[in-house]
């Protein structure tokens, strides 16, 4: 035989073994005959045939493969390199596996993603890793959809029609037979649900189960928006009348098992356009010449019991969800916006917890418990902030909630001006115990009666939202220790903060020291010193935004959890949170497990509890998305208008397709593409944070101003474009 001919054969031989080995570990759990894997591997002259014998009675003997039955292959148990994990798609059509307990993500190239979709569960096959690369791997099943519904414009055809997803790590399009449109029309934005994905067959089939509307039409984005996460955006009609079947009256039989506080000073302090009142102070001054402040939160699970539809619809949903311009709420409007919402000169369930501190904000007594209230006044946080300034209590008229200016009783004044003052000494106290101070500013719309955005403003946090986040974080605080250090150990929802990751602060510290600022690293005391230190440096100055974009990403994410390990950003052993339960499930699962043991029960099953927060942690996180996604629309949406005016903006971001910039004047975010930058072939420069000129080395730095023009908005894809100017 020639060299040639034997070098063939040898080449044959290889192709044939790895065909084998692709057949079986495919199939781990399935046993295959030569014919079989003949078949399967397309071997169909004799010589090949008797080459793959070969080979099976060769692998088996080298104990390479095992034979289960006489002729019946299968693969050795300890060859199988098949893992679990999650579906990550990127944006240019491959995808990384992330497995618990690896350390590398597995990558995917897209010809071996197999019908998988972003964050399914799938079984993957490690390939034998070649010297100095990636984890490779070809996805083998689908364990688990990660959801069955998808966003999509219809694309008809003479007698089907195709939706085409919005979502860009979908690759596929969806086929609809003409039966399955329910009276879809061409270009319509619609939610398609996935039917089957037959072998052989190019496109999934599905049907249509809503129109969502015309591409660009405000409603049809925003209800897209929440369809995109799965999120609802009305109730359905049985549990409506569920709710509305409710007695929502004040029962005397009902206010003699609780605290009776009716007579006591109680005020609520809100946004001047909140619909629902969730919390409420109440103050008075003790004989010892010590306070005692309530903290009075409505009592929703007096209304919202277990084993109902009503409980079932609010635990799905987990939390509200707040658009720009709507709140899509956790529970129907007879609870959130009336029984359970605790508006003034009206008696109210509620459940609180009942503080006395002295005058140096020190904690001398407890008491938590259900108890029924009569607020005294309602304001908005600007009022509050006006007497907190002023010291008076005489309102103006330009921040008014009521028809004109007016003047607050004295003893309210009094209350507010002292509890500002017991807040700041805790805050302070808070700080000094390592507690970081987020205050990032958020970005709010002023719409017309069209929802139409006419301007943007920023919101800040000033004494009068501090003085209600301190009460709100001693009330979630001590609820939690008050459980969380009796003995036996009881099972109870925490909100829980893990530590920084370091990687992540030195990639932070990197960022910052272009801006003249520095992060210590000595200890954990030190790191949370330093990260004060920053987030106030940063305050008013161009980069404040991007700073306190970047310190937030360096942190873990709080999740709730029945394994408490502390509150890392706001430096308590103990924390949860009891104050939010018309918008928030886990509260009300507080609530019900504070009083089961207030009343003597035995701790609950822990397993039970997990699975609900984990469930509440992901339905939050859907909400932040769907959130974001909405303000990002109404960004866009605002510089539509915008389109022949210069704007001055930060560099926000570089990859090594673009750079990002946001604006100064009003934190709307675009991109300028790197192929769209005129005079130079710009490259990315991963360790400056910057592109760079080839010729003629002009640099585009992270946190350099420049000058931006819009290029293009695209509503439907939510994207904005700039073009650049030049540097500021």
């Amino acid at each position: 035989m020639s060299k040639k001919n034997k070098k063939s054969r040898n080449h044959r031989k290889n192709e044939i073994t790895k065909g084998i080995f692709t057949v079986l570990e495919k199939e781990p759990k399935k046993s295959f005959n030569y014919k079989q894997i003949a078949a399967k591997i397309g071997v169909t002259e004799a010589q090949d045939r008797n080459t793959l014998i070969k080979r099976l009675v060769e692998l088996k003997e080298k104990k390479r493969i095992q034979e289960i039955s006489r002729g019946n292959y299968q693969v050795l148990e300890d060859t199988k390199t098949y893992h679990k994990g999650q579906v990550d798609i990127t944006g240019r059509g491959n995808a990384y596996i992330i497995v618990d307990g690896m350390e590398d993500d597995i990558f995917i190239p897209n010809n071996k993603i197999n019908k998988a979709f972003h964050k399914d569960i799938v079984e993957v096959y490690i390939h034998p890793r070649k010297k100095s690369k990636k984890v490779e791997g070809e996805i083998v099943k689908v364990i688990e959809r990660y959801k069955n519904t998808f966003v999509g414009i219809v694309d008809m055809q003479k007698t089907f029609a195709f939706v085409r997803p919005t979502d860009f790590r979908m690759y596929t399009d969806i086929f609809i037979t003409q039966d399955k449109l329910n009276g879809a029309k061409d270009g319509d934005k619609v939610i398609v649900e996935l039917m089957d994905w037959p072998d052989g067959v190019d496109s999934p089939y599905g049907k249509i189960t809503e129109v969502l509307g015309r591409p660009g039409e405000h409603n049809t984005e925003i209800h897209s928006i929440l369809a995109e996460y799965g999120l609802p955006y009305e109730f359905p009609v049985e549990v409506e009348r569920f709710a509305d079947s409710l007695d929502t009256s004040i029962q005397a039989d009902e206010i003699a098992k609780r605290r009776d506080m009716r007579d006591v000073l109680t005020f609520t302090i809100d946004p001047k356009d909140a619909k629902d009142f969730d919390d409420a102070l109440s103050f008075s001054e003790l004989e010892n010449g010590n306070y005692e402040i309530g903290i009075h939160i409505a009592d929703v699970s007096h209304y919202l019991k277990t084993d109902t539809i009503l409980d079932d619809e609010a635990y799905d949903r987990a939390t509200s969800v707040y658009l720009v311009d709507r709140v899509v709420p956790m529970l129907p409007e007879v609870l959130s916006n009336n029984a359970c919402s605790l508006r003034p000169k009206e008696e109210k369930y509620t459940f609180s917890a009942i503080f006395e501190l002295d005058k140096n904000a020190i904690l001398r007594n407890q008491w938590f418990g259900r108890t029924v209230i009569n607020s005294n006044e309602r304001f908005a946080y600007e009022e509050a902030q006006h007497i907190i300034e002023t010291k008076k209590g005489k309102i103006p008229k330009d921040i008014s909630i009521r028809e004109g200016a007016y003047t607050v009783d004295e003893e309210i004044v009094e209350a507010t001006l002292t509890m500002d003052r017991l807040a700041k000494i805790m805050r302070k106290k808070r700080m000094d115990q390592g507690a970081i101070s987020f205050d990032k500013v958020e970005v709010r719309f002023n719409l017309n009666e069209n929802n139409e955005p006419v301007g943007v403003y920023f919101k800040e946090s000033k004494d009068a939202n501090k003085l209600i986040e301190e009460f709100m974080l001693l009330a979630n605080r001590k609820v939690a220790e008050f459980i969380g250090k009796q003995k036996p150990k009881k099972t109870f929802v925490y909100r829980v903060h893990d530590d920084p990751d370091e990687d992540k602060l030195i990639a932070l510290n990197g960022i910052v020291s272009k801006f003249g600022h520095k992060l210590n690293f000595k200890d954990k005391k030190t790191i949370s010193a330093s990260l004060n230190k920053l987030l106030e440096d940063v305050k008013g100055q161009k980069e404040q935004n991007l700073v306190d974009t970047l310190a937030i990403r360096s942190m873990s994410k709080a999740i709730y959890t029945v394994d408490n390990i502390g509150h890392y950003g706001l430096a308590f052993d103990y924390y949860t949170h009891f104050t939010s339960p018309i918008r928030r499930y886990p509260d009300v699962m507080v609530h019900r497990l504070l009083q089961h043991y207030l009343d003597g029960g035995s701790s609950v099953k822990a397993d039970k509890y997990e699975e609900k927060c984990k469930h509440s942690s992901d339905m939050e996180g859907l909400a932040a998305n769907a959130e974001r996604d909405s303000v990002k629309y109404m960004q866009i949406k605002f510089m539509e208008d915008h389109k022949d005016e210069e704007f001055v903006g930060v560099i926000s971001g570089v990859t090594e397709w673009g750079i990002y910039v946001e604006i100064i004047d009003n934190k709307c975010e675009g991109m300028v593409r790197i192929r769209d930058i005129k005079g130079d072939y710009y490259i990315f420069d991963e360790k400056q944070y910057a592109i760079v000129g080839e010729r003629t080395k002009k640099m585009y730095q992270l946190g350099d101003e420049v000058i931006v023009m819009v290029k293009s908005t695209d509503l439907i894809k939510r994207h904005l474009d700039f073009s650049l100017i030049g540097k500021n």
